[in-house]
């Protein structure tokens, strides 16, 4: 795939279709890799790279790519049309100026799930049946994908592109039992007191980096109200529980109804803390209250949240559901 990846980046930048290329680079390792922009053919050449460990979501940076000169070429899988789909009903990028090629993707590698097996000194990977051989400095090593996939994978909910202008490889399918609200359902089924000792010791983690919110492509704002100098919790760890709490959760309100589910936000986290749980807490409850609705699907289709309907519930009607 890298390949014709490589080699199509380098037609449309060689006829000027466009000026640059949006898609992922290496770092000092070849599972450290990062979102980059390409602007000469021999920046492709050198730097381009698409393999198991490229899981990042691209459409967050178009917010400010596509607002400069010139068509920008973006690589999407099928998770990240769903934000880039979002993020065209909000207005938030421009679409002429983008080319969007689509691009099949069967789950991406968590590095850290191949460390937890002792799998170190990793040089390269590549995925044959469901089985990944990952080639190290001490030899290769074989493992399930299964079992070292990243968790949002396990339970993608779309193997589906909805968006782009191009696609290479296979197109896949909306993928309708994905099991992806089991653990919200976990957490329903506990009392009160044990989801808050649950997410108190999450959320307990948090040293407000603000990585789930910068690589959100929910959160566009110029300004964040948490950067507000006047609201006493501008750019700073939490000094209690109240702060702690108070981020995630205002954060996670103000992306209901919006949010694609792509994980992203839990992907970053240094601390490893859940926090596409609280996402797919609303999402859930979306779907429950106002009907199966899954946000970046259709730019023109109206949010549940943002429209009003006599049969709506009402403040008070959850029926028992537990937040």
């Amino acid at each position: 795939m890298q390949k014709m990846m490589e080699k199509r980046a380098l037609e449309l930048l060689g006829d000027g279709t466009v000026n640059r290329v949006l898609g992922w680079s290496a770092g000092d390792f070849i599972y450290d890799v990062t979102p980059a922009v390409f602007k000469t053919a021999e920046e492709v050449q050198d730097k381009f790279l698409y393999n198991d460990f490229c899981g990042a979501n691209l459409s967050k940076y178009l917010v400010k790519e596509s607002r400069k000169e010139g068509k920008i070429l973006v690589f999407l899988k099928p998770c990240d049309t769903y934000s880039f789909n979002q993020l065209i009903a909000e207005h938030r990028i421009i679409r002429e100026n983008i080319y969007a090629i689509g691009v099949e993707c069967f789950g991406k590698a968590d590095e850290e799930k191949l460390r937890a097996k002792g799998i170190t000194g990793i040089t390269g990977i590549e995925m044959k049946d469901g089985t990944y051989t990952v080639h190290t400095v001490y030899g290769d090593e074989t493992v399930k994908a299964y079992e070292v996939m990243a968790d949002r994978c396990l339970s993608c909910k779309s193997k589906k592109h909805v968006a782009y202008d191009e696609l290479l490889g296979s197109e896949g399918e909306v993928v309708e039992d994905c099991n992806r609200f089991d653990m919200v359902e976990k957490l329903e089924a506990m009392t009160p007191d044990e989801r808050y000792e649950f997410w108190r010791g999450e959320l307990s983690r948090c040293i407000r980096c603000n990585a789930c919110r910068n690589i959100c492509p929910a959160c566009t704002c110029e300004q964040c109200v948490f950067d507000n100098p006047n609201s006493g919790v501008s750019q700073k760890a939490a000094v209690n529980s109240f702060e702690e709490n108070m981020f995630h959760i205002i954060r996670a309100f103000h992306v209901a109804g919006r949010c694609t589910d792509c994980g992203e936000c839990s992907r970053v986290c240094p601390q490893h803390i859940p926090l596409h749980l609280l996402n797919r807490k609303f999402i859930k409850d979306v779907n429950t209250f106002y009907g199966e609705y899954q946000a970046g699907e259709n730019p023109e289709a109206k949010p549940p949240l943002g429209k009003y309907e006599k049969n709506d519930i009402e403040p008070g009607e959850a029926g028992g559901a537990k937040a």
